[in-house]
């Protein structure tokens, strides 16, 4: 017996044996139909990976769907997304291990928390990005890519940001080591979103090409109606409710004084003149229920539904205000553009109107933000943005301004959203000694995507501070901050100073080998395009179709449908008024 068991335990190791050496042979010959199944899925991973920069990272975010033989196009999308999710918390994980000394070191320790902060935007943002992929089927995934593309966009932007901030070059390079794989993985997602019509075709799903874009395969949009206007020559692509609230307020002009340069437009009308009825009100005078903006944010209830609206009576508020990320939809106006100092918006759904932005550090403050807007959906009518350095920061998000004054030096226009500046006076003041204007300076890092800067029916003129010295001092229409920084002038009259080459390099860096700066329809003496530099490689005057892109009713896609619906302004949907 027990020779038995000893035979039988040595013929089970050889039939063990013998099945293995079957296994690998077959594996060797191709035959099994698993490993069929496993080499068509990770031929589609291949297929699929091919729009991204990061091939070798995208591949591997995808091991676990391409086990899955019925997998589908949004199987493969909410693998990517989930997968840079779970890297972006490990990086915010491993960044709250990066301790800075608050004594010893106060501006680095102020800066990782921002970062922190910045990356749990980043973080809510792909979220929801999520959240769409998730509820689309196949057939409508693509009608999101807008949506999508903006809220990837801030999701790279908030790392990118986060990493920007922080000066020490120890603690930077160990950001950058935490985020790297995140950061790649962001990138691989606006990639495959951008380039939707290559992605689909792997899985032999065709769908029409977009229009809107610098990459061959472009962003689609959610088809809706944007060339509509009311009777008065308004655009019908504002929501009805704020619209009512714009015209509760409407009055004046709203162009506040701008050094010594501007003028005083008349005031709008106060709040007892007409129905509309404020949450708060703010007065210096104590004649309101605040006497100042931030008391009057604070008062923001807790899950508030609808707009929460600010009036501010007119007055000097020497306040940094900040708008949070979860108090959306704060409505603000004032008696006209006048003295107000709000700099920090961090709300989606913020409507600013009759205010002056003031940042009064001087040129001597260097980077001093006058407006900073961090969230989507962003209106700003009749306002005055008064700065030197960095003015207005169309931080992250889709942002429109209209009728307002924006005055600065140097990047005083600056940020990594997407922002449309219409009906609008650019004034470019005196800067410090030794130092050049420029008017704007896009962060766009991605060479897919919707983000950059469009003036659109602006005047570009000088201070009366520079007027006389406007042929001394260098004054350009931009200079590019990241790679594929990306600025629109069209339609915009332009005042005799700008020089003839028009674009200035950014220090230390060939930016202007892979940025994109455009003009279309300008005019006045400065518009002449003959004389622009030519070391910027991707400018270009366009045709009107091309132009078109930059429109607002096609650069700020369905979101412009969602959120300017009737704006209480005459706007541009289209090129020449139209």
């Amino acid at each position: 017996m027990v020779g038995k068991i000893v035979v039988s335990l040595v013929s089970l190791i050889l039939l063990v044996g013998v099945t293995v050496g079957v296994v690998m042979v077959v594996h060797k010959n191709g035959d099994s139909k698993d490993d069929k199944s496993t080499k068509v899925q990770m031929k589609k991973v291949h297929e699929f990976c091919q729009a991204t920069q990061f091939k070798d990272a995208c591949s591997k975010s995808l091991e676990g769907v391409a086990k899955n033989d019925s997998a589908t196009p949004q199987d493969y999308i909410s693998a990517a997304f989930q997968n840079t999710l779970d890297e972006l918390k490990k990086g915010l994980a491993e960044t709250g291990k990066t301790s800075v000394d608050k004594d010893k070191d106060p501006y680095n320790h102020m800066a990782m928390d921002d970062c922190k902060q910045l990356l749990q935007f980043a973080i809510e943002d792909l979220q929801d990005s999520l959240s769409v992929v998730g509820e689309s089927d196949t057939q409508s995934l693509h009608q999101y890519t807008y949506d999508l593309l903006n809220w990837l966009s801030k999701v790279y932007a908030y790392q990118s940001l986060c990493v920007d901030a922080i000066n020490n070059p120890e603690y930077k390079s160990a950001i950058q080591n935490d985020l790297m794989n995140a950061t790649q993985l962001t990138s691989n997602a606006l990639h495959i979103i951008a380039k939707m019509s290559q992605v689909l075709k792997s899985f032999n799903i065709q769908i029409p090409e977009g229009l809107l874009g610098n990459s061959n395969n472009s962003p689609h949009r959610r088809l809706l109606d944007f060339t509509k206007v009311d009777q008065e020559g308004y655009p019908t692509w504002f929501p009805a409710a704020d619209r009512k609230l714009l015209e509760k307020s409407k009055g004046g002009k709203g162009k506040g004084k701008v050094g010594k340069g501007g003028n005083a437009g008349p005031p709008l009308p106060p709040v007892g003149s007409g129905p509309l009825t404020p949450h708060a009100v703010v007065a210096k005078d104590g004649s309101g229920k605040f006497k100042t903006v931030v008391d009057a944010v604070k008062a923001y209830p807790p899950n508030h539904q609808g707009r929460y609206i600010i009036y501010i009576k007119a007055g000097v508020y020497n306040e940094q205000v900040l708008v949070e990320k979860n108090q959306p939809n704060v409505f603000m106006y004032g008696d006209g553009a006048g003295k107000t100092i709000i700099t920090c918006v961090n709300s989606d759904g913020f409507i600013a109107k009759g205010i002056t932005f003031r940042n009064t550090a001087g040129p001597e403050g260097h980077q001093a933000v006058a407006l900073r807007i961090a969230g989507d959906r962003g209106a700003v009518f009749d306002c005055s943005i008064e700065g030197y350095q960095d003015t207005l920061y169309y931080q992250t998000g889709t942002q429109f301004y209209s009728k307002c004054v924006i005055s600065g030096t140097l990047d005083f226009i600056f940020g990594m959203g997407t922002a449309v500046i219409q009906n609008s006076e650019i004034i470019v003041r005196k800067p410090l000694d030794g130092q050049k204007n420029t008017i704007t300076a896009d962060g766009k890092e991605q060479d897919v995507g919707i983000n950059g800067v469009v003036l659109q029916n602006c005047k570009i003129v000088a201070e009366q501070a520079l007027f006389a010295d406007r042929f001394k001092i260098e004054t350009y229409f931009m200079r590019p901050w990241k790679q594929f920084s990306t600025n629109i002038f069209m339609e915009t009259e332009i005042g005799d100073f700008i020089k003839p080459e028009g674009f200035l390099k950014w220090p230390e860096k060939e930016f202007e080998k892979t940025c994109f700066v455009y003009e279309y329809a300008n005019r006045g003496p400065g518009a002449n395009t003959n004389q622009r530099s030519k070391i910027f490689k991707n400018y270009k005057v366009l045709s009107p179709q091309e132009a078109t892109k930059y429109s607002v009713g096609t650069f700020l896609g369905n979101a412009a449908g969602e959120w300017l619906r009737g704006a209480n302004a005459p706007f541009y949907l289209g090129l020449g008024g139209k």
